[in-house]
């Protein structure tokens, strides 16, 4: 059963629910399951969770069935560009991006394709998205119909195209290629013009972009271009991400300004001052970095070269994450979507993962991805907890994941901005879940 099909606001008349019979996770710190409470909701909002026994008259009742219900997930690092299918070669994206943005049609099928895995996300359990990287506008435009009603689709911070250098990482795919410090301004600009929620700047090269053992987290841009687009950037109000995938890159994207890591790599004593200095959190993603790290050869068709370097990135992704756990960094969640083998329905696995290696509990896991995700994005005051006055985004399932986090695997309902959807679907990879199993 789907409820009020699509976001609408004038679809929200008289949607006053309250949801019986359910465990609650609150989604704060230190979670744990309450029973006997009745979460009422109307419209897009909780308007109060008050105890069982309330006269619930003038709300429709929806029975949890004793079932688990908390907060929608948040994704932080997401590129609605790709679906995840494995290759048995590495693809050419910029001719690939090239070929999809060439005309009016493929545009109208490439944007198809983007809104359709931004409702796959929304699917899986996950009510906002933080996309940082993407083809042209698109995740702005998508962000605006969804909050308009048009589309179905989580919540979207969105970043556009991010700002590289040429044969930088994803240069002229999912993120412009600037040649000079001007170039680099003027694409700012024109990200500003789109709206956009913050910057995303691609520092270093990654696991894929690296031709030699040893070096996937390159330097590519300068410290000079850092700098000057994120004090460009903070004065127009902007955060800046940047993809960074070694100490060195750490460093100067932390000493030029960056507010986000997006991925990591192990950091020092000196790195972790710059993180409090600069007031800066760290997005973890262990998701992509795995496969390259831990498969074999032959179902990855990975070189000796990459799996030499995705060992390297993930060792370094996991290290950033307990040095920064164990140094009170802020960490947030996301699984690179859109990598090979990352799919935009498989978010909980990153949660998995950040339990099994890093040690943190599966409650402070799921805070992670909930109520600290929400206050790092800038959105803590409207999403990320079940409480009084927070948007009604949330989901349920069946199983406690504070006891197992494969309980988000299968989400028995989504409610996304006060709008119900029962029983969601997603269409899945047989191969990719079969591989990525081994590893639970």
């Amino acid at each position: 059963m789907v409820l009020n099909k699509h976001f609408k606001n004038t679809g929200y008349k008289n949607m006053k629910y309250a949801y019986i019979n359910g465990k609650i996770l609150d989604g704060t710190k230190d979670m744990q399951v309450k029973e006997g409470f009745v979460i009422l909701t109307d419209n897009d909002k909780i308007e109060d969770i008050v105890k069982a026994g309330t006269d619930l008259n003038g709300y429709e009742k929806v029975d949890l069935k004793r079932r688990y219900i908390m907060p929608g997930l948040i994704n932080m690092h997401v590129h609605l560009a790709g679906n995840g299918k494995p290759q048995k070669k590495q693809r050419d994206n910029e001719k690939l991006v090239k070929i999809l943005m060439g005309n009016a049609l493929m545009r109208s099928i490439a944007y198809g394709m983007v809104a359709g895995f931004a409702k796959t996300e929304l699917m899986s359990g996950v009510t906002t998205i933080r996309t940082v990287g993407g083809l042209g506008s698109f995740d702005t435009k998508l962000r605006d119909e969804i909050n308009a009603g048009t589309k179905m689709g989580p919540r979207i911070l969105a970043a556009n195209e991010g700002i590289s250098v040429p044969g930088g990482h994803m240069a002229g795919s999912v993120a412009v290629a600037a040649d000079s410090i001007d170039t680099a301004l003027k694409h700012l600009e024109q990200s500003e013009k789109e709206k956009v929620d913050l910057i995303k700047l691609m520092i270093t090269g990654g696991v894929m972009d690296a031709k030699e053992k040893g070096v996937p987290g390159e330097l590519k841009m300068s410290p000079e271009m850092v700098k000057v687009v994120c004090d460009k950037a903070h004065e127009n109000g902007y955060l800046v991400a940047a993809h960074v995938e070694s100490p060195q890159g750490v460093r100067v994207a932390l000493e030029n300004g960056v507010d986000s890591i997006e991925h990591g790599a192990k950091i020092d004593d000196d790195t972790i001052k710059l993180f409090k200095e600069r007031k800066a959190f760290l997005c973890t993603t262990i998701s992509p970095a795995l496969p390259y790290a831990l498969f074999d050869r032959s179902i990855t068709n990975a070189t000796e070269v990459e799996q030499f370097n995705g060992n390297v990135v993930f060792e370094g992704i996991i290290a950033c994450a307990k040095a920064a756990l164990e140094n009170d960094i802020p960490v947030v969640l996301g699984n690179d979507v859109g990598c090979p083998w990352i799919t935009q329905y498989d978010f909980w696995r990153e949660l998995y993962y950040f339990h099994k290696y890093t040690g943190v509990s599966n409650a402070f896991a799921l805070y992670t991805a909930t109520a600290r995700a929400a206050e790092m994005a800038g959105i803590g005051d409207i999403t990320g907890t079940l409480e009084k006055d927070k948007c009604a985004d949330m989901i349920v399932t069946e199983e406690n994941p504070l006891d197992d986090l494969r309980a988000l695997r299968h989400v028995k309902m989504v409610v996304a901005r006060g709008t119900i959807m029962e029983n969601p679907k997603v269409k899945i990879n047989k191969c990719v879940e079969t591989e990525l199993d081994k590893f639970l």
